[in-house]
């Protein structure tokens, strides 16, 4: 049992910087790396240093808090040449936080209220280039999603009904299973679906959910 853990361990540690204002928090997470067998190679209590940070150490992982001192989390982003694979961990929940610093370019976005064994784990799908995400941002995460979209005319074009039936287009649903899902009847089902078709220039049903797998609305 022993060579198998030994063996587990070769390669180099994750390298990670922490960005946050609070000398406790940095503490505390830099000793759940270790422990983890990670490296801190560098710590920040602002944007500033933040970036200055990150340059000089180029981590496989950034670790960033979300509101600093010298403009927040995403402003540490934003003035990076160069931005690492970059786990927000942050007591924030609120909408505009988790939207600005996604779209500033963070990777995914954990509350400070995880276990340890999971701030580890999601450093380690951060590092692997897999977002991970609190479950209790899955709404802002969808709000996020459709604000990606929101200047797409075809999208806009249609009605919520429209896009909700395309999207089950898109997971090669029928439209029976579609109208049993919506509680609508088959027919109903056809309606929007040609509607969908001559709103978006198709001309027929699986062209329909290649646009929609193509411009992410599988989901």
């Amino acid at each position: 049992m022993a060579e198998v853990q030994k063996a587990a361990r070769i390669g180099p540690p994750l390298r990670v910087v922490l960005v946050d204002d609070h000398e406790m928090v940095r503490a505390g997470l830099a000793g759940i790396l270790t422990d983890a067998g990670m490296q801190v190679v560098g710590e920040a209590s602002d944007v500033d240093e933040g970036v200055a940070s990150v340059a000089e150490a180029r981590p496989d992982v950034l670790v960033l808090d979300v509101r600093l001192p010298g403009g927040g989390g995403p402003a540490v982003l934003e003035g990076l040449d160069e931005i690492p694979a970059t786990l927000a961990v942050s007591a924030s929940d609120e909408r505009d936080d988790v939207v600005r610093t996604i779209q500033a370019g963070a990777t995914g976005y954990l509350l400070k209220t995880a276990a340890p064994d999971q701030f580890v784990d999601a450093v380690r799908s951060t590092a692997a280039g897999d977002p991970v995400f609190s479950p209790e941002l899955a709404g802002h995460l969808l709000d996020l999603e459709l604000a990606d979209h929101v200047e797409d005319p075809e999208w806009e074009s249609l009605t919520d009904r429209e896009r909700e039936v395309l999207r089950y287009l898109a997971r090669g649903r029928t439209y029976k299973e579609i109208a049993a899902e919506l509680f609508v009847a088959p027919k109903t089902v056809e309606t929007h679906v040609r509607n969908v078709l001559h709103k978006l220039h198709l001309t027929n049903r699986h062209e329909a959910a290649r646009w929609a797998a193509e411009h992410g609305f599988e989901l």
